[in-house]
C-alpha cells in the first residue's frame, strides 16, 4: 500500500481496520534505494485489536527486516535502533532527510492518552540496507 500527503501538507496513514497493512510512503525513496524509505504503520487497530506494528517496539538492534517490493524482489534491513519521540518535538529532519546510503524508517504511533483518546507520541526504527 502506499500514502502520500494530504492537502493540508500532512502525512497520509494507512488505514486503521484490522489487518490493515503498513504503507509507504511516495515521498520518500522506495525500499533498498539511497536516501531513508518510510513505512507506516497502525500499532493498534479501530477495533481495538493489534495493528500491524503492535510489536514494533521489540525490535532490537541487529534484528533484521524484509521489505517486500513491488518487484517481487525481497530487501532486508539491519535495525540500528529505535526511539520515542514526542509529536510535538518529532524530529522530521532525523526522519526523512537525506541519506547517502539505502535505509528505513518504521513509524507508528505511541504514548495513548486515554483522556483525549489520542497518541501523543510517534516511534520510530531505524535501519540500513543489509541487501
Amino acid at each position: 500500500m502506499q500514502v502520500g500527503l494530504r492537502e493540508d501538507g500532512t502525512l497520509e496513514v494507512p488505514p486503521g481496520s484490522p489487518g490493515a497493512p503498513a504503507a509507504w510512503y511516495t515521498g520518500s525513496p522506495k525500499p533498498g534505494e539511497p536516501g531513508p524509505a518510510v513505512i507506516l504503520g497502525h500499532v493498534n487497530a479501530e477495533d481495538g485489536g493489534p495493528g500491524i506494528f503492535a510489536n514494533l517496539r521489540r525490535l532490537q538492534p541487529g534484528d533484521e527486516v524484509q521489505v517486500q517490493r513491488e518487484d517481487g524482489t525481497t530487501a532486508v534491513f539491519l535495525v540500528l535502533s529505535g526511539e520515542l519521540y514526542p509529536k510535538d518535538a518529532f524530529p522530521t529532519e532525523k526522519v526523512y532527510g537525506t541519506t547517502v546510503l539505502p535505509e528505513l524508517r518504521l513509524i507508528t504511533c505511541d504514548g495513548y492518552d486515554s483522556k483525549t483518546g489520542t497518541f501523543e507520541d510517534n516511534y520510530v526504527v531505524y535501519a540500513r540496507l543489509l541487501h
